[in-house]
């Protein structure tokens, strides 16, 4: 599994509220560790194939489409059969932009990300945009920070205007399919008591088949997502409703507050009760 990479510098401006990247990679990469963070991703494909895991769903982003995924999304990404690859990355706050393109529901619905499907044309533009933006990193000119910030809202007014979005990302891969459904079917029994053995009965595959490829794709250990899916939605209940912390324990499939409170700490950092002090 040994990649050759070249990565530019990842630049930051604008006090760490934006940062973009440059990086071509050849041979497969290994599967990271799912994560998120508290700035809007924005990933350009310039060449080659990648594999998304988000909002519950398998994603494939082909060569000239773009994907953003909102802020504190979980998400992972792995090679396709195209191992090469080269992209750019940017990561900035929604703040930066003007007031009509600032709000969340004007890029994001359900799901919790969009697929952007440039024409040719379209792509000239963002790819000119963007390397654009990269010089004016490289060269540090008088104003360079103001020009990217500028660069960059041409940028999002284009995928505005694009009239090629996406939000699915469709793949004909089987297993992609496999992964993305079994994602949904624990998103929609997680309440229940969900093993292994019951859910890979449910596809008719084996269990050791079903924790293999599930792991490859999304990142997650079978367990490890149905206590994600769980304590995700325990943050939901928690910060939009006055339900008690032991009936939301209850709702989200755990048997035993001591053990949700446990659970939702190693996930969050806090307890329930201090997430819904602070949301």
């Amino acid at each position: 599994m040994n990649s050759v990479s070249s990565v530019s510098p990842k630049y930051y401006i604008e006090e760490e509220r934006f940062s973009i990247q440059h990086m071509k990679r050849k041979g497969v990469t290994a599967m990271p560790r799912p994560h998120s963070h508290e700035l809007t991703e924005l990933y350009y494909l310039t060449e080659g194939e990648r594999v998304y895991f988000v909002d519950d769903r398998v994603v494939t982003v082909h060569k000239g489409e773009l994907i953003l995924i909102p802020g504190r999304e979980l998400h992972a990404t792995s090679s396709s059969e195209i191992a090469e690859f080269e992209r750019i990355l940017i990561n900035y706050d929604p703040g930066l932009l003007p007031a009509p393109l600032q709000t969340e529901a004007q890029w994001f619905q359900h799901p919790r990300y969009r697929l952007f499907r440039l024409t040719l044309r379209e792509q000239n533009e963002a790819e000119g945009l963007l390397h654009r933006m990269l010089e004016e990193c490289r060269l540090q000119r008088p104003y360079y920070e103001t020009a990217i910030v500028t660069l960059f809202t041409e940028l999002m007014l284009l995928l505005q205007r694009s009239e090629n979005t996406s939000q699915t990302g469709e793949t004909k891969h089987p297993l992609h399919h496999l992964v993305t459904d079994v994602a949904t079917f624990i998103r929609d029994h997680y309440r229940e008591t969900l093993t292994l053995e019951k859910t890979a009965g449910h596809f008719f595959i084996s269990p050791s088949y079903l924790s293999r490829v599930f792991h490859r794709l999304t990142g997650f250990h079978f367990r490890e997502y149905i206590v994600h899916v769980r304590v995700r939605e325990a943050e939901r209940l928690l910060a939009g409703t006055s339900v008690k912390i032991q009936e939301i324990a209850s709702l989200v499939g755990f048997e035993h507050l001591s053990h949700f409170n446990k659970t939702f700490k190693k996930s969050t950092g806090l307890t329930p009760l201090q997430y819904r002090k602070g949301s």
